[in-house]
């Protein structure tokens, strides 16, 4: 990794230090730790969004800022980029990946170009229609660990997934069937699995940037787009689209992520900082999204302008069937490594929702 100028004051000091060291014989330059020799305080991380102020995201990274700060007394800062600040998202992770972030989201979507195994959360209809199991599941430190292996193929460490919420879509008509997919122009994130997910309803993909996506719908460049609730709100899309179908077809999940090597060289008490604020942020991720989601879709209705339709389970389970052949093609283009994830992934959703069953209150009877 080239080393740029942000690591100069961090050589200098090593440097200084190991001299330092040198003068008082091996039993002394064997026992320094990060904790002897802290750096100078306070640092600043760098903390790289996918989304504009207001979003799940930005909810997120202010309650990571309160609590990093918080746990560190202050010794570690946080600083925001909200989507626009830095680049496109493509840009952010290249940023992470060559440490000129320290963190930064990196949603499958795109993230799968780089990391294919993470296109496994672009599949439709694999996650349970119970939210509780995939608020576990998404929580879970076993999900995490079968994508550290891929993710540091990038020099990416993956630190947390932040579920966003439903994806849905909007149209300028009711999308009832597969049918009503054919031909379509629907704009997708980039990731080859996410552009193949809508192909197999007939749909005609087009890979178009989230910040392009409001003109392109308003000039007939494409006919539809897919994005969570809260998304399709403060973009504004539903402006410009008559009609939002709710068909729950996979939900959103972006990840956090930051550089391997920048992980690995974290003095221990910041690693810790990092640790136990990212346990404390996911149960609010979770809360926001819901929230915001609701309070968005509530906003919309207001309007009065945009009809709203709810995919009945008979409705679903059409462009269940059809997605399923999607799934084959992300285990072939990611052996062995993703088709391991997929199965493990099926496997805790089965689990969970055993748990669930078992724990459920019976009905008196």
């Amino acid at each position: 990794m080239r080393i740029t100028s942000l690591w100069l004051p961090f050589l200098a000091t090593l440097l200084f230090t190991l001299a330092g060291c040198s003068e008082s014989g091996p039993s002394e330059e064997s026992s320094a730790t990060p904790e002897t020799s802290p750096p100078d305080y306070p640092v600043t991380w760098r903390f790289a969004l996918e989304e504009i102020e207001g979003s799940v995201q930005h909810a997120y990274a202010e309650a990571l800022k309160e609590r990093i700060e918080e746990h560190s007394d202050g010794k570690v800062e946080l600083d925001i980029f909200p989507y626009g600040s830095l680049g496109t998202s493509e840009q952010l992770t290249e940023l992470a990946r060559n440490g000129s972030v320290n963190l930064a989201f990196a949603s499958p979507g795109h993230l799968a170009d780089e990391v294919p195994e993470a296109g496994v959360f672009t599949l439709h209809y694999l996650l349970s229609d119970n939210e509780e199991v995939n608020r576990q599941l998404l929580a879970s430190p076993e999900l995490r660990a079968l994508f550290d292996e891929a993710y540091a193929s990038q020099q990416l460490k993956l630190l947390a997934f932040v579920p966003e919420g439903w994806m849905a879509w909007t149209a300028n008509k009711p999308l009832r069937s597969p049918e009503d997919f054919k031909g379509l122009r629907i704009r997708t994130m980039t990731s080859n699995i996410a552009t193949l997910s809508y192909r197999a309803y007939g749909a005609e993909p087009s890979q178009v940037p989230y910040s392009q996506v409001y003109t392109d719908l308003q000039l007939n460049n494409i006919d539809a787009q897919s994005n969570p609730i809260f998304a399709i709100e403060e973009m504004d899309f539903y402006d410009v689209q008559s009609t939002l179908t709710l068909a729950r077809p996979t939900q959103f999940i972006s990840s956090v992520v930051s550089n391997q090597d920048w992980y690995n060289d974290l003095p221990g008490k910041q690693k810790q900082w990092l640790t136990e604020a990212l346990e404390g942020v996911g149960e609010i991720a979770w809360k926001t999204q819901a929230e915001l989601n609701q309070v968005r879709l509530q906003s919309m209705l207001e309007g009065g302008q945009l009809q709203v339709v709810r995919l009945s389970e008979e409705e679903r389970a059409a462009f269940r069937e059809k997605s399923q052949a999607v799934r084959q093609t992300y285990v072939d283009q990611t052996d062995p490594l993703g088709g391991q994830i997929l199965d493990r992934i099926m496997a805790m959703v089965d689990e969970l929702e055993a748990q669930q069953a078992d724990s459920a209150p019976g009905d008196g009877g």
